[in-house]
């Protein structure tokens, strides 16, 4: 079979394609053949040694993935032909993959692979964020910033899904109308970040901050926060790491809360399979869609990791091998 290798840390582009003898499970593993495997941004972090996780190298990157169960391990619980999802941390960028059957969950047999793979790292840290981070409550402002990407258009959806007045910040007129179709109330720009979400909030600031990009738009959210209201740390998408000034948080009243998804699923597994459990149940009413942006071929991985750090996705891409 064919997988992706980063044999050291450095830049994307030199990610490699190796073929290798297929995967054998365990008893408590499975073997997924992938129909889509989802790209995330923090994919292209790890593999140029930026993350706040180092893997041993080489090693395989990618996260998450759907397709069907090709070999199953007499203690897993899984039959073969399943359609299941899948998250792994490392592991997923290839045409099989072994996965342990704590991380493995059924998906119906007509569900949409690249949708379903949106699902779980991009709209589970948002759903994580918003809901067990930040608490968001029904009436409140929610503001967001990177939010035509993946994982902000998700917190748009379940934002508006748990009853938030939502507002959606994008750097382009493009972006901001794919954030208006996605259920934003409101959309700004970065130009002028700190008076524009005081103006949308009658003065007030944000309840809730839903901050990806770091650098200098951290720090105009920082300073558009309302009284007892929730400023979550999510990533640094523009690869500056902002110094906070904590008096800043002791006058204004409100809680600066980090946001690492990865942790959440370990620490707290039950937690995690109820916040997917819900996911699963709103896509299939229809309360949220993902949208799949672009698909592209495992070999061409590394365009598909330099299109998510250009910023120029919005929404999922995926690679279908």
């Amino acid at each position: 079979m064919r997988t992706v290798v980063c044999k050291e840390f450095g830049p994307i582009a030199n990610l490699e394609i190796h073929e290798v003898n297929d995967p054998h499970p365990n008893e408590n593993e499975v073997v997924i053949d992938a129909e889509a495997i989802g790209v995330n941004f923090p994919d292209g972090l790890l593999v140029q040694g930026l993350y706040q996780v180092k893997p041993p190298t080489p090693f395989v990157p990618g996260m998450e993935l759907v397709g069907t169960v090709s070999l199953a391990g007499e203690n897993s619980g899984f039959k073969v032909g399943e359609r299941v999802a899948s998250v792994c941390m490392i592991g997923a960028f290839a045409e099989k993959v072994k996965v342990h059957k704590s991380m493995v969950m059924r998906i119906p047999q007509d569900a949409n692979a690249s949708e379903i793979t949106a699902l779980m790292c991009g709209y589970g840290t948002a759903h994580h964020a918003l809901k067990q981070r930040g608490q968001l409550k029904a009436g409140e402002t929610l503001a967001i910033t990177g939010a035509s990407g993946l994982t902000g258009l998700a917190a748009v959806q379940i934002g508006k899904a748990m009853g938030a007045r939502v507002i959606a910040i994008a750097s382009t007129d493009a972006k901001r109308k794919i954030c208006e179709e996605n259920g934003a109330d409101i959309t700004l720009g970065y130009d002028n970040l700190k008076d524009d979400l005081k103006e949308a909030t009658d003065g007030k600031g944000a309840d809730v901050i839903f901050e990806v990009v770091g650098g200098e738009v951290f720090n105009a959210c920082s300073r558009a926060v309302n009284w007892n209201g929730r400023l979550l740390v999510v990533g640094f998408a523009d690869g500056k790491i902002p110094q906070f000034p904590v008096n800043i948080a002791l006058v204004k009243g409100y809680s600066l809360v980090g946001v690492f998804w990865g942790t959440f699923t370990r620490n707290e597994p039950e937690v995690y399979a109820e916040n997917m459990e819900e996911l699963f149940d709103w896509h299939e009413s229809g309360v949220i869609k993902p949208l799949v942006e672009k698909s592209f071929k495992l070999e061409e991985v590394a365009d598909a990791l330099t299109h998510i750090h250009d910023r120029k996705a919005s929404g999922k891409v995926v690679l279908v091998p």
